[in-house]
């Protein structure tokens, strides 16, 4: 016989054999109906479970990222190399000029909203009786109301360009010096050639981060009287604010390449924000548990549901061999009739995820303050493309894995005894 040939018929052998087994697999799924109807909403649960749960932390992971860019870290951070590292031990050595062409240059970028100068001093703060040491930090006000719309501010009023010697104060700071909106507060630093300096000022507002430790020792001071404590021009940082964070990577390697023969360091922030890092490897390893046991619950169930089957219907498996259905053609019938609920299943449980999941959203779901933070709020969910293919990927792999045995089992059956059983 032609090669040819002989590799046609045994392609169509195949197709048809495949094609059998995929009309005698959706027969069986369709006349067991009230069997199919367990599995597929097991499987169902377990999509619709996944994808509410991944859409939660999804905006935890937004609303933590977005939270702390907005309260002031930005998202990529310029200074001098080695700043990072070295700086705060010896501020003096890496301080960048307000006339630079390269700050000129990244204001430019069309993707970039504001860069905010930032320098950074110590000192002590003297209020009455009570003297505590801060730690501050110069900014322009008009720079940093182009971070968004996450307001720090938890009483009185920001920064203005107005209010040259008014200050904001982290909450904690202001409780341990005994100081509240509207108090004179006499600051006291060291210049940069070892002199002292100190300045009367007042307290215009009073701000909270997710970091209770920064805000018991932080002041917040126009960067012109930060200039005038420290008889000092320039700033340490400049911190830069896009449009859109997902634009961070591609601004940074534009910046990188573009001033890569430069004495300058571009951070950006996911290199800076260790409590968002923190909470994303917890939260990932909480959500790759959930994925464990969801598969786990698809895999019994799936898996009893057809064993059951197989037992039901060993007659009918033995007078399939006893006419000639090869052990494969068996083999790919049970497989196929575990593919196939777990996809119905999984289809209907990601539907039903992304409604429940939208539906909420527009509720919102009531949440206790902060660890150290004393406001309530409202959370919602994200659907992601990742996440709605993960729960499907889960739902029909799973129920694959659980068609194996019951499978196998059933191809292995003996004629003789599949035809006297239950006789």
């Amino acid at each position: 016989m032609n090669p040819r040939l002989h590799a046609l018929a045994a392609f169509g052998f195949v197709a048809s054999s495949f094609e059998q087994s995929a009309r005698l697999a959706l027969w069986s799924v369709l006349r067991h109906r009230r069997r199919t109807l367990i599995a597929i909403v097991a499987v169902a649960f377990g999509a619709a479970a996944l994808i509410l749960a991944q859409a939660f932390i999804e905006w935890i992971f937004w609303a933590t990222r977005e939270g702390t860019i907005q309260s002031g870290l930005g998202h990529i951070h310029v200074s001098r190399k080695g700043f990072q590292q070295h700086g705060r031990a010896d501020l003096e050595r890496f301080v960048l000029p307000d006339d630079s062409p390269v700050l000129a240059a990244i204001k430019a970028l069309p993707d970039v909203v504001a860069v905010a100068p930032r320098l950074y001093f110590s000192g002590l703060g003297s209020h009455g009786d009570s003297t505590l040491s801060f730690v501050g930090e110069g900014v322009d006000p008009a720079s940093e109301r182009r971070f968004g719309s996450i307001n720090i501010i938890v009483a009185g009023d920001n920064l203005a360009a107005d209010a040259p010697k008014a200050i904001t104060m982290g909450e904690g700071y202001a409780a341990n010096l005994g100081v509240a909106v509207g108090d004179t507060v006499v600051l006291l630093t060291t210049t940069s050639t070892g002199g002292v300096n100190a300045a009367e000022v007042r307290v215009r507002g009073l701000f909270a981060t997710i970091s209770k430790a920064y805000d018991d020792s932080a002041v917040r001071v126009p960067i012109a009287l930060a200039h005038e404590l420290l008889r000092e021009a320039g700033a340490h940082e400049w911190v830069v604010v896009l449009r859109d964070t997902d634009q961070t990577r591609a601004v940074l390697d534009t910046l990188r390449t573009r001033f890569a023969k430069s004495d300058l360091e571009f951070t950006p922030w996911y290199d800076l924000a260790d409590f968002y890092n923190k909470t994303v490897d917890l939260l990932s390893r909480q959500m790759a548990l959930i994925k464990m046991i969801i598969g786990l619950i698809i895999v019994l169930t799936i898996g009893n549901s057809m064993m059951m089957g197989v037992m039901e219907r060993t007659n009918e498996i033995g007078t399939a061999l006893a006419l000639g259905t090869r052990k494969r053609g068996i083999l790919a019938q049970f497989v196929l009739e575990g593919i196939l609920l777990g996809l119905v299943g999984g289809v209907l449980g990601v539907t039903i995820g992304v409604v429940l999941a939208h539906a909420i959203s527009a509720v919102g779901i009531p949440m206790p303050p902060p660890p150290g933070q004393a406001r309530a709020y409202r959370a919602g969910m994200i659907v992601t493309t990742p996440a709605v293919a993960t729960a499907l990927a889960l739902a029909v792999t799973t129920s694959l894995v659980a068609a194996i045995y019951p499978a196998w089992k059933a191809s292995r059956t003996r004629v003789v005894d599949a035809l006297r059983h239950n006789r």
